[in-house]
């Protein structure tokens, strides 16, 4: 079978937009799960999320208790929250009220919201974001354990339009709502993520730190945009206005790699998924890539990987089935608990 040049070039060329690129990687998806409304003193216990998990406050203020922080954090309306670590927490009108266990407000198949008092001084919103299995640890590994938005930020404007319509179209009855609804919870993650890289603190050296970095945002929109080349070190430094030198010291420390070494990574990155989701031939594969032979591709990502390609496609094909199966499962087990609507 032949294989065309516009099919490599969607298979392994992705954008010059990094960022997007390693979010289509993980297949990062985020959907809303649902909310509720709560008057008076109140406190919810939600168990260890198995995704990452998020969260808005449209209406009032809050008190987060994570898990294994000591001190519990403060949100007001518009607010938002993001949580990476398999911790439990707790939502609470006050961090002294005993709370209660959220499968106990939340069960019950066909319940469209929950009220807890007289549902008037307080509505929240929340979901998760699904990641690819193998591939969502480029994401999760990177980020904190919680991240928190506040509402008065300069960079949030976006974001509470974003919530607004969010919470305008799941109570509607308009036609698409479900879709809309859909592509919403994704911008709104997106623009979770974009500001975290604009105003959190130091970040430590690896893909996300490169990415708030403009010094070298030239080269890795080089390198994004095309993989496959064999990049030199001294194209990459005159793209960034630098000595070769200089390029590499800084390039080392931002991302954690040199910038060649973070080239064969990534191009490893675009093998793995290849080799997952697609039925191309390994050799095919190794070229789109920049590898001038079969040989030279497997001995490289065996290098880098611990695994032939041959080895690692037909253990990843084994392991999807069963993997997309516990996905749904999760997904529907948690759509039915806690698939509940907002309402101010």
């Amino acid at each position: 079978m032949r294989y065309s040049a516009g099919y490599l070039r969607v298979s392994t060329r992705l954008s010059d937009d990094p960022f997007s690129d390693i979010l289509r990687l993980t297949n990062a998806e985020s959907l809303v799960t649902g909310g509720f409304t709560a008057g008076g003193a109140w406190a919810i216990r939600f168990p260890k999320p198995s995704n990452i998990k998020f969260f808005a406050v449209v209406k009032g203020s809050c008190w987060l208790c994570i898990e294994g922080e000591a001190e519990p954090i403060h949100f007001g309306t518009g607010d938002v929250g993001l949580l990476m670590a398999k911790r439990a927490f707790v939502l609470a009108s006050d961090p002294a009220v005993a709370p209660i266990e959220a499968m106990s407000v939340f069960s019950g198949a066909g319940r469209s919201t929950a009220v807890l008092g007289d549902g008037n001084d307080f509505a929240h919103i929340g979901g998760h974001v699904l990641l690819d299995q193998a591939s969502g640890r480029l994401l999760a590994d990177v980020l904190p354990p919680w991240i928190h938005i506040r509402a008065t930020s300069r960079q949030t404007a976006t974001l509470r339009w974003l919530l607004d319509q969010l919470v305008n179209e799941r109570g509607s009855d308009l036609p698409g709502a479900q879709l809309v609804s859909a592509q919403l919870s994704q911008l709104f993650f997106i623009h979770v993520l974009r500001i975290h890289l604009k105003t959190s603190g130091p970040i430590s050296a690896g893909w996300l730190r490169t990415l708030g970095d403009p010094r070298i945002a030239p080269a890795l929109r080089l390198m994004h945009g095309d993989p496959s080349r064999s990049w030199h070190l001294d194209e990459l430094a005159r793209a960034c206005a630098m000595s070769r030198t200089t390029f590499a010291s800084h390039f080392r420390t931002s991302a954690g790699n040199a910038p060649l070494t973070y080239l064969a990574k990534w191009r490893m990155r675009l093998a793995e998924r290849a080799l997952r989701e697609e039925k191309t031939p390994v050799a095919v594969v190794g070229r789109s890539l920049g590898y001038t032979s079969e040989s030279a591709f497997s001995n490289a990502f065996k290098r880098m990987t611990g695994h032939s390609p041959k080895a690692y496609r037909s253990a990843a094909q084994a392991a999807s089935s069963d993997a997309v199966e516990s996905a749904i499962d999760d997904a529907r087990q948690e759509n039915m608990a806690i698939g509940i609507q907002a309402r101010q």
